[in-house]
Parts: structure tokens; C-alpha cells; sequence
């Protein structure tokens, strides 16, 4: 298992339960600018997951087109179903976002003046 599977599958949840929108405002002191910060961790997290699911998955391709030569591997549907009932990235990357593992900083001349 992978350190990045290790790390988010830990203690979280695959259910979507409400959050305090005062408490994604308070580190950055702009609710917009932590969703931003949000949504752009939870692409990482599903660039990352997806790109090790297919290398997984590249295990076990066949490299031949041909429709009788396609079976049931029951590692690959297992490795499958173990990545879909991982939790969301948007829900992975809010939990790391409210414990304040997140890394981001504000580039000045991004900011409206």
C-alpha cells in the first residue's frame, strides 16, 4: 500500500457531513480563498491517486486487442474496489485543510488592488 493510501485513508470518512464555514474561514480569513486552497489540494490528491491506480492497474493490462482473450482478474477488481471506497479527495482535502496540514501561501501579485 502506498504512503499517500496510508496517510489519507487512516481516519477519515467516506461520508459528506457539514462543516463549520467559520472554521474554513479562520486560516485564511476569506472563506473564498479556502475553498480555492481546498479544491486545488483535492486535485493533487486525485492526480496522485489516479496516476497509482493506473500504474497498479498497468500490471495487469493485456496488450492484445482481441474481445475473446478478456477475462476476470480478481486482483485487479480488488485493487479497483479498494480505490473506490477510498474517500473523496474533496474530503480528504478539507480534513487536512481544517488540520492545518495544507502548505499554501499568497502570491502579492495575484491580489486585486
Amino acid at each position: 500500500m502506498n504512503k499517500l493510501r496510508k496517510h489519507m485513508s487512516g481516519n477519515t470518512t467516506n461520508v459528506v457531513e457539514a462543516k463549520n464555514l467559520a472554521e474554513i474561514k479562520a486560516p485564511t480569513g476569506n472563506l473564498y480563498e479556502s475553498i480555492a486552497i481546498i479544491a486545488k489540494r483535492a486535485n493533487q490528491i486525485n492526480v496522485s491517486l489516479k496516476e497509482e491506480l493506473h500504474n497498479k492497474l498497468e500490471e495487469f493490462a493485456s496488450h492484445t486487442d482481441s474481445l475473446e482473450e478478456i477475462h476476470e482478474n480478481k486482483e485487479q477488481i480488488e485493487i479497483s474496489r479498494a480505490y473506490e471506497k477510498m474517500p473523496n479527495p474533496s474530503i480528504l482535502a478539507t480534513q487536512e485543510f481544517l488540520e492545518s496540514k495544507v502548505y499554501y501561501r499568497k502570491n502579492e501579485d495575484d491580489l486585486f488592488r
